[in-house]
């Protein structure tokens, strides 16, 4: 980088000769030498703090981009499962290569319940080993991203869960009439992932997963959220009490709201997905009023959070992935999303599990394939 010292240095300008080859013209007094040695240490200091300053800005820059991508917990779920799975849709690239993906996608979103940690074990209220999902939603983004379609899977449905990969090596035993959460329990991501497409046969692109930790920090991180309750709250497990209105619930808060459960309807897990519903609605609203982009400071703080909570597919597993993802959703508002629940009927076998409403269910994953 070279910096333009005659510019910051217009004093001088006049004591140059008219041929412009560096000299000074005519002769200068002591005093005059002075200035001038002393104007030119000043502008070498300066040029060099700037450079320092670059140096440090670049390194910090860097540091800051290792750090988030870091962060991020990354599993290599398309090598687990190999080819044995539902077909990705066909696609015909624009000839002139868009500049970011905007063909239709599919997106496992599940909230663990994990109790690792003394954060997780604090907002999650024991210190139980293993892990849950706890919260579960397929996120279908149209083609072209400007509308999206968000489906919750009770955890209580009952499923026949597939054999799946263990991290440790082996497999795990088909299950029949086996609650869904039980997937991530003994088998992690990628039998999450494995359940989720041989109930529905839709190919899931990418898997996400935050925590009771990471969920509630990126609540504070974007100033909380605002929901409304339809009726009053009042949940001992979750230790949650609302009245019926409006409220601005900061992280520990919404983490309740989202586990809630017990404190309203019957006390099923349909009720608290309707919960979950509203309050992935207030998020993106939340989302879409913050000028993250107009301030670094706060954009670097919100992406610390997500981060630091955050597990993956290998897929978006660097901070530049999850970036493109982002950025190709600029145009899809809060108000382009719609929540849904999976089609559901009392499990025959127990009423206190559901299975899969047919053909209703059947005829929502097709739609979204």
């Amino acid at each position: 980088m070279f910096l333009p010292v005659t510019g910051l240095n217009g004093e001088l300008d006049g004591a140059l000769d008219a041929e412009g080859d560096g000299q000074l013209g005519g002769e200068l007094t002591e005093d005059e030498t002075i200035d001038v040695g002393r104007r030119s240490r000043a502008l070498k200091i300066a040029g060099v703090a700037l450079a320092g300053t670059l140096v440090l800005g670049a390194g910090a820059a860097g540091w800051a981009y290792w750090h988030l991508s870091d962060n991020i917990t990354g599993v290599d779920i398309d090598n687990a499962l190999g080819d044995n799975r539902p077909p990705k849709p066909v696609t015909t690239p624009s000839p002139s290569g868009p500049a970011l993906p905007s063909e239709a996608l599919n997106i496992l979103v599940l909230g663990s319940d994990s109790r690792s940690g003394k954060e997780n074990r604090r907002l999650g209220g024991g210190d139980s080993s293993g892990a849950r999902s706890d919260t579960a939603m397929v996120v279908h983004l149209d083609a072209g991203r400007t509308s999206a379609t968000v489906v919750s899977i009770p955890r209580d449905t009952l499923v026949t869960r597939p054999s799946c990969p263990r991290p440790s090596g082996g497999s795990t035993a088909v299950a029949h009439h086996s609650m869904f959460n039980s997937a991530y329990e003994v088998g992690g991501p990628v039998c999450a992932v494995k359940t989720v497409e041989e109930m529905t046969h839709v190919r899931m692109d990418h898997y996400l997963e935050i925590d009771f930790s990471g969920f509630a920090k990126l609540v504070d991180a974007l100033g909380g959220v605002t929901v409304i309750t339809d009726e009053d709250i009042s949940d001992e497990d979750s230790h949650l009490r609302l009245k019926a209105g409006t409220h601005h619930l900061d992280g520990t808060q919404a983490l309740a709201l989202a586990r809630t459960r017990h404190g309203i309807g019957d006390g099923s897990d349909l009720g608290r997905i309707g919960l979950q519903q509203k309050l992935v609605k207030a998020l993106l609203e939340q989302i879409d009023s913050q000028a993250l982009l107009t301030d670094p400071a706060r954009l670097y703080r919100v992406a610390d959070t997500v981060t630091a909570g955050l597990t993956t597919d290998t897929g978006l597993d660097s901070l530049a992935e999850l970036t493109r993802l982002a950025q190709s959703l600029k145009d899809l508002p809060a108000s382009g999303v719609r929540t849904v629940m999976m089609p559901v009927v009392q499990a025959p076998s127990d009423p206190n599990r559901v299975v899969a409403e047919e053909p209703e269910a059947g005829k929502l994953w097709e739609s979204l394939r």
